[in-house]
């Protein structure tokens, strides 16, 4: 058996970097539009249904989230190329990022999977996980999965993150190591 890197909750989030449709590079460890806290949403790619059906649907949730004080990003293994046609599939208005690399794939203690064929798609990629960072730049919450329908359903991260944002010290959970 394999060893693995497991991120801490409560330790500082490593900076993460990714290519968006524009040409640009982001932090998507860092929050953006004026938010205090970030959400990373890591998806397995445009050969996976179930993450299409799961970024749409996160779309619904952005009101609460930004009411909350939360941005967020999404990013996969996916190249330039296969980003711009999964766009076709999504209806979405957050920033999404391309071309995660295995090494930030391992960084942030993801499971990997190769593909099964080339049709489903010609890169290892990561399975998927939700990572929010707070406003310190720490690790608040974090979701990793080996299966694209093993994740949260999204109106419960919601609410969780809202007990957690009213409650002034509530503590980062999961921390004993």
């Amino acid at each position: 058996m394999s060893e693995s890197f497991k991120l801490i909750a409560g330790n500082s989030f490593p900076t993460v970097t990714a290519h968006l449709l524009d040409g640009t590079t982001a932090d998507l460890s860092k929050p953006h539009g004026g938010a205090e806290w970030q959400m990373l949403v890591v998806y397995r790619g445009k050969h996976c249904p179930l993450c299409m059906r799961y970024l749409n649907l996160l779309e619904a949730q952005l009101p609460a989230l930004k009411a909350l004080g939360v941005s967020v990003c999404a990013v996969s293994a996916d190249s330039r190329a296969q980003l711009t046609q999964s766009m076709d599939t999504l209806a979405i208005s957050f920033p999404i990022a391309y071309g995660l690399t295995q090494q930030q794939m391992k960084q942030l203690g993801l499971y990997i999977s190769s593909p099964r064929s080339e049709q489903e798609t010609d890169h290892n990629f990561a399975e998927p996980a939700i990572f929010v960072v707070n406003e310190q730049g720490v690790l608040q919450a974090v979701n990793i999965s080996n299966a694209p329908y093993l994740r949260p359903e999204l109106d419960v991260v919601v609410r969780g993150l809202k007990f957690i944002k009213e409650q002034n010290n509530y503590p980062i959970r999961g921390t004993v190591v």
